[in-house]
């Protein structure tokens, strides 16, 4: 018996949406404007199960396509500095997760942990372009300076962005340089945007992966990955895709003691341990402690309404749950650590989201909507700080039971971020053909986040503990909200039709940040605060803290602009000269009456070249800029391990980026991409700021800091020091050469990644303290082996077993935690190490249907 089909026909736009939202997902942005390859014209008959046809061998470059500019457009037609991982790449890469692909980026940087946050998947500080001051990041600091986007919905939280499994991804579009004019605040330094496969109504298709891989001195992992795509009718498509990752670890945590000055207490994490009156047993140390385990899926529906509205609705979520820490601690070892208290990280989102395409006339209209929640629940050992504050300060003596006995002042962490953000985004676009073309639209955001940090000593005095928590010794309850208004626009005209073209763009924007909550001690602890129950602004409970101890909000409005001529010497060749604005948004300092923080701003004058050459078999792109931050802002970890945010001045980075693409023949392709920044203060970074929140930057010895009223020695990072966390060079070179194997296909590919010698802090004496992260090389090496409908690889990634450090932190302040002598058992600090994974050595299978 044959199914009735329901078109609906000629929707308006109201009803389409009205329609979209009701249905029970909510979807992404399908990276396909209507009226440009947006809608299926396939038949029912075309719907049959076959294998995905075998790509012809070809001595030309293919075309890539990107949307990074609102419209599909062929990659080397597009005047920006852009970096694309197509999906063949992606695999070919073996690329899983976040830390996989930036090794590929020139422009990106990463930077994970201090201050009590966690290292590991989900909490890496994103950095483009050498636009890095380093510092703190946790829930009460900046935005991020680089926007990370999920097809066309930002995805970025305020302790690192979303770190989606990568399976079924089409590409990772990367624009480095201020983006401010489409992409607003969040895109200050340039976007990251991840770019999924949408559902396809010409055909049904599935496949499925499988992988299993071991870590020198690790443990065993394994991927089990899975797509199945079903057209419903002949205008519309399902697609359904799920994956289960399981990271092995390989950092161990070795048996230990630390014994504290004061008390004379000794802890010991060792299996065999035996408790007495002076030795506590807590914890258990164990082998590859550092293990991942991440579960998700997506689903996503496309119905074509008629042949110029489409709605494409997506819900996508995962979970991810991860043990013990990233980094090392050097004075246990390479990859080792002695920690006495459960680490563990429980993150888990998910985004509905929904794209309206459609046509009013010859004008192309999209509206994208997203929702995101993410809830991420942590433990965290954090008696690194109490080691440090009681051999130092003698902190141990305020630590008792309720017997006054000094106890174990050890600290340990729960803590739970609740985000959500809600966005919506309409834009219109003129037709691509026409001589004078627009793209404007309006963008409007809110993050909700909810913070719960609670600070534990077990044993403490109930006086000693904040009311409602027993135990607690510090609590953080605090809500943060950021919103994001604007309209924008850009205006594009050829003087010369296909030959010259000058576009001009602007961005209006509000926004907004608002935190109030309560931090901070109880009032048996420290009863002059001017936070925590002393700090009290009344005396009702909040969220179950004792009150609410500051309530902030600080707005901002203002505009940016972008101007690009671009010539198109000939149909293989473009050069373009641009000048854009990117921004971040001010916000609030929650400790005392430490002044607000101002917005910071990214200015871009950029020459760059798009060309192709040896028809069409090598392309070799690039840019130089210049870019100036000024106002910049720059987190650090005050007293109490406060994070505290100032503006600091100005800085300047100077930059060449290239990529170089070469199909030398029917079997060999050979591409690299280089990045070189010369980054550097171009004022004195003093260390604070004047009453109303300006950087100082005029700051000799004897100056008064206005804040705290005692003299300083001078800056503590003069003019001409280079900015931290980004390498001077970084580079890439990967060479894949393929060949005939009977009647099948096999390849063998080599790819080589080399990051320059970077600074770990702007500071020049904490810098100092942390010392500098050396340069460092990595090999990758696969191979693998098509037949028909299946493929087998074997991949070698760090094949050379390298120490790559990719980052450093302190737990608590490096003034504190860092300090050089300052203990016998840590004569240099206590300063942690993140490495690159260790040698890895997989087998994976994928076949296709």
């Amino acid at each position: 018996m044959g199914m009735r089909r329901v078109r609906v026909a000629r929707l308006p736009l109201a009803a389409a949406i009205c329609l979209a939202i009701a249905a029970p997902a909510i979807a992404q942005d399908t990276g396909q404007p209507a009226g440009q390859g947006g809608t299926a014209t396939a038949t029912a008959t075309a719907k049959q199960a076959t294998p995905p046809a075998k790509k012809p061998k070809t001595t030309t470059l293919s075309e890539v396509t990107v949307t990074a500019q609102k419209r599909v457009e062929n990659l080397q037609k597009v005047p920006i500095s852009i970096n694309v991982l197509e999906n063949d790449q992606l695999q070919s890469l073996q690329v899983q997760g976040f830390k996989d692909y930036v090794q590929y980026l020139p422009s990106v940087d990463f930077q994970e942990g201090g201050g009590g946050i966690a290292t590991g998947p989900g909490f890496a500080s994103i950095y483009m372009r050498g636009v890095a001051s380093g510092g703190n990041t946790n829930h009460s600091g900046s935005q991020p300076s680089v926007g990370v986007y999920l097809d066309e919905q930002p995805i970025t939280t305020i302790q690192g962005p979303l770190d989606i499994h990568m399976y079924d991804i089409a590409r990772i579009e990367v624009l480095a340089g201020p983006q401010g004019t489409l992409y607003g605040a969040s895109a200050e330094a340039g976007a990251l945007r991840i770019i999924t496969n949408k559902p396809d109504a010409s055909a049904f298709a599935a496949n499925y992966s499988l992988d299993t891989n071991t870590v020198t001195h690790g443990g065993i992992g394994g991927t089990v990955e899975g797509m199945l795509n079903i057209p419903l009718s002949s205008d519309a498509a399902i697609r359904l895709v799920g994956w289960h990752e399981h990271d092995a670890g390989y950092v161990d945590n070795v048996a230990g003691t630390r014994t504290y000055p004061t008390s004379g207490i000794t802890i010991s994490n060792a299996d065999n341990c035996v408790p007495s009156a002076t030795l506590q047993c807590v914890g258990h140390a164990r082998n590859d402690y550092n293990d991942v385990n991440t579960s998700g899926g997506r689903a996503a529906l496309k119905v074509d309404l008629d042949d110029n509205w489409s709605i494409t609705p997506t819900l996508m979520g995962q979970q991810t749950i991860s043990h013990g820490t990233f980094a090392s601690d050097p004075t246990v070892g390479y990859q080792d650590v002695t920690h006495f208290y459960p680490e563990y990280v429980d993150d888990r989102w998910w985004q509905g989201a929904l794209t309206v395409q459609g046509k009013i006339g010859d004008f192309d209209l999209t509206y994208n909507y997203s929702h995101l929640k993410r809830n991420q629940e942590e433990a965290t050992d954090y008696s690194d700080y109490s080691f440090w504050y009681d051999t130092l300060e003698g902190w141990g003596s305020y630590i008792t039971d309720n017997s006054g006995q000094l106890i174990n002042p050890s600290q340990f962490i729960t803590d739970r971020d609740h985000y959500t953000d809600s966005s919506h985004e309409l834009r219109i676009a003129s037709p691509s053909d026409d001589r004078l073309r627009l793209v404007a639209g309006a963008f409007w955001q809110k993050d909700k986040h909810d913070i719960m940090q609670d600070y534990q000593i077990d044993g403490l005095a109930s006086s000693l503990s904040v009311p409602g928590w027993p135990n607690t010794i510090w609590l953080t309850r605090q809500m943060r909200y950021d919103y994001n208004e604007a309209v924008y626009g850009e205006l594009s005209y050829d003087f010369i039709p296909d030959v010259l073209t000058l576009t001009i763009g602007e961005r209006y924007y509000r926004t907004k940040n608002n935190l109030y909550g309560f931090y901070g001690y109880s009032t048996g602890f420290d009863p002059t605060s001017s936070y925590g129950q002393a700090g009290c602004i009344n005396a009702s409970p909040f969220l179950g803290a004792p009150c609410l101890d500051f309530n902030k909000s600080v707005k901002d409005s203002g505009s940016l602009g972008k101007a690009n001529l671009t010539w198109n010497i000939s149909h293989d060749a473009m050069i373009y000269l641009t000048h854009s604005e990117g921004f971040r948004p001010g916000g609030i300092n929650r400790a005392g009456d430490t002044p607000p923080y101002q917005a910071d701003f990214l200015t871009n004058f950029e020459f760059g070249w798009k060309t192709s050459w040896l028809d069409n078999r090598l392309s070799f792109n690039g840019a130089v800029f210049r870019e100036n931050w000024n106002n910049f802002q720059f987190n650090i970890l005050g007293p109490n391990g406060l994070t505290i945010i100032k503006n600091a001045g100005s800085a300047r980075i100077d930059g060449f980026e290239s990529q170089l693409v070469w199909q030398a023949s029917y079997h060999l392709n050979l591409s690299a991409g280089v990045a070189f920044y010369d980054a550097k203060l171009t004022s004195n970074y003093c260390g604070f700021t004047d009453n109303a929140g300006n950087p100082v930057t005029n700051c000799p010895a004897g100056t008064i800091n206005p804040q705290t009223g005692d003299a300083v020695t001078g800056p503590e990072a003069p003019t001409g020091t280079h900015l931290p966390i980004t390498p001077r060079f970084k580079g890439n070179l990967v060479a894949r050469y393929t060949f005939d194997l009977g009647d099948n296909d096999a390849y063998v590919q080599g790819a080589l990644v080399h990051v320059g010698e970077r600074s770990t802090d702007l500071r020049v004496e904490e810098n100092s303290l942390f010392g500098d992260l050396p340069a460092y090389n990595l090999v990758n090496l696969s191979a693998g082996f098509e037949k028909g409908s299946w493929t087998a690889s074997l991949y070698l990634n760090n094949a050379f077993n390298a120490h790559a450090a990719q980052y450093k932190f302190a737990e608590c302040g490096v003034d504190i935690c860092g300090a050089h002598g300052a203990s016998s058992l840590y004569p240099d600090g206590q300063v942690y190490t993140g490495y690159s994974q260790p040698r890895t050595f997989g087998v994976r299978f994928k076949q296709d249907f």
